[in-house]
């Protein structure tokens, strides 16, 4: 056993409370795994444009996946809610030029994007 060839856990008391030790940073490591949170919905776009920069927007700490259907304008996301909001994903899609449904993205930010990406003009994808 490889805790006898320390010199200092020969002892039977050492070993024990080595062996304590061991387990509850096992345990603190084992609590700090999280689960994983899916959430679905809508973001405003237009193109394959579009879709590379609503989901670079998520390329941040804390998103594990982020995919954008171009032809149903859902955003599917996995995220760790200890790491990142729900809302915190909406604002950074949103300041991407994106609007969700949710959080309208600043006109600056909005009129910078390519015409191809204009979505408030666009009948096909204008907000409900």
């Amino acid at each position: 056993m490889i805790l006898l060839t320390i010199p200092i856990l020969r002892n039977h008391k050492m070993k024990n409370f080595f062996i304590i030790i061991l387990a509850i940073f096992s345990l603190m490591a084992f609590k700090n795994i999280q689960k994983p949170t899916t959430a679905k919905f809508k973001v405003f776009g237009n193109c394959p444009q579009c879709k590379e920069r609503i989901e670079l927007a998520l390329d941040v700490k804390g998103v594990k996946s982020a995919e954008w259907n171009v032809d149903t304008k859902i955003l599917d996301v996995v995220f760790i809610a200890d790491k990142i909001s729900l809302e915190k994903l909406h604002l950074l899609i949103a300041n991407s030029g994106h609007d969700t449904e949710k959080t309208k993205a600043p006109d600056n930010v909005y009129l910078k994007l390519p015409d191809c990406c204009m979505y408030r003009d666009n009948d096909n994808t204008h907000h409900d």
